[in-house]
């Protein structure tokens, strides 16, 4: 479907990533992916994001896996200026996916998230693991 565009920021490597995916895809939408690892992310964006999902930068910092920790990122007194700064640096530091969509922004996690992002949903979905969703 053209007329309801679809972009999903995604990690090919991410299980809940590549559930969203193809819920939407199961749901009849053809998304943009964007394997953002590769793309890399601009300030803009990231701000622009974090602001049309209602979430601070820090609430999409991605400390599983990722050197959060290390950089000192996951303290309370970092500044925003310093969160965006080390994503921009190494985009593994953001979490994901993040989904766009008419209906809003959110970070999809857990994967049903996306649901309510949707004009349309899936008949019925399975996850990679074998759990069933019911939308």
């Amino acid at each position: 479907m053209t007329d309801f565009p679809i972009t999903i920021f995604h990690n090919p490597a991410c299980g809940t990533s590549r559930n969203v995916v193809a819920m939407v895809e199961a749901a009849g939408y053809a998304p943009t992916v964007v394997e953002y690892l590769q793309a890399g992310w601009t300030r803009e964006r990231l701000l622009d994001l974090s602001a049309r999902a209602g979430l601070p930068l820090r609430d999409l910092i991605r400390d599983k896996g990722t050197p959060a920790e290390a950089l000192g990122l996951l303290a309370a007194d970092v500044s925003d200026e310093r969160i965006l700064e080390a994503m921009v640096a190494d985009p593994i530091l953001v979490n994901r996916p993040i989904v766009v969509t008419p209906k809003g922004v959110a970070l999809c996690r857990p994967s049903e998230a996306v649901l309510d992002l949707l004009e349309q949903r899936p008949a019925g979905f399975t996850k990679e693991d074998g759990e069933v969703v019911i939308p």
